[in-house]
């Protein structure tokens, strides 16, 4: 009745898979483990001994939404529970507490985001940071708006509703699309549930590549806004960065953006970053980027 669908890009899942297997043997329902080797050049082949358990195999990288548009149309169970490679079950209740909503008319489920408390070596820091102040949020909190916190690296959905969410994303490749994916569960009116389920964070890149990745989510959201594909959203940056449109201030933070590029970009790939002042370089960010295109 349940799908296990993890996609790796040159990631060991063994941990994970050995996780998430031990606990579905101790249930009786029907289930089945696939991972796909996004275009890895090394694979995990000591989980393929595993009953219900397979490896599939890209030549060549695809992305997020197209590597799970592959596991999906493999799956062959109506619920899809997809983890990232990069996480570990907090509990060892981590499968029974989403089964509980198998006869429930929710559509899709989140259990959320978690990180060990011991901070991380300096080079870590924006990434551990930024997941303990903005990912790490109780479920009772994320319930209040169900479309604003998505994570889907820990995401429990019908697979009918997740084929036509991702159909709509479809040849979009890159980082950031969790903010189109809660946009168009809203937009679809679909039923979303918040759990305290969360699994471990484990794989925290260096603050420089995470900076990065929050440029390319800060463009992936321009994008998106320019091509009106997002039309009802939760998410506070985009809110925030049509309102300076709106008002024709994107030339201010454009100005910002210029003026404290380096300031702030050696404050938050250094050993104490500032996550307030991360949200301000994103939105000066897109700022900068928008009035670049215009």
């Amino acid at each position: 009745m349940i799908s296990i669908l993890i996609p790796t890009y040159n990631y060991k899942v063994t941990a994970l898979v050995n996780s998430v297997y031990k606990q579905l043997e101790l249930t009786s329902i029907p289930f089945e483990i696939i991972v796909l080797e996004d275009g890895s050049t090394q694979t995990n082949q000591e989980i393929a001994h595993l009953v219900h358990t397979s490896i599939l195999c890209l030549e060549e990288n695809k992305g997020r939404v197209k590597a799970r548009q592959v596991l999906a149309q493999k799956a062959k169970y109506d619920w899809l529970l997809f983890l990232d490679a990069d996480v570990l079950p907090k509990k060892s209740t981590f499968i029974v507490n989403y089964l509980k909503y198998f006869s429930t008319d929710y559509d899709a489920i989140f259990g959320g985001f978690y990180y060990y408390n011991t901070p991380p070596e300096k080079s870590l820091m924006l990434r551990w940071k930024y997941g303990k102040t903005k990912e790490q949020v109780p479920a009772s909190i994320r319930n209040k708006k169900p479309f604003k916190i998505i994570i889907s690296a820990n995401c429990l959905i019908k697979k009918n509703v997740f084929n036509t969410i991702n159909k709509a994303m479809d040849q979009k490749k890159g980082y950031g699309f969790d903010n189109l994916f809660g946009a168009l569960l809203k937009e679809h009116q679909c039923k979303v549930l918040h759990l305290d389920n969360e699994v471990y964070h484990i794989g925290i890149e260096e603050s420089k590549s995470y900076l990065k990745k929050k440029e390319h989510a800060a463009l992936t959201l321009l994008q998106l806004e320019k091509e009106g594909v997002i039309t009802s959203h939760d998410n506070d940056l985009l809110q925030l960065f049509t309102t300076l449109k709106t008002y024709h201030l994107t030339i201010v933070g454009r100005w910002f953006y210029k003026t404290f590029k380096s300031v702030m970009q050696k404050q938050l790939t250094g050993n104490n970053p500032n996550i307030t002042l991360l949200q301000l370089y994103r939105i000066s960010f897109m700022c900068f980027h928008a009035t670049e295109a215009s």
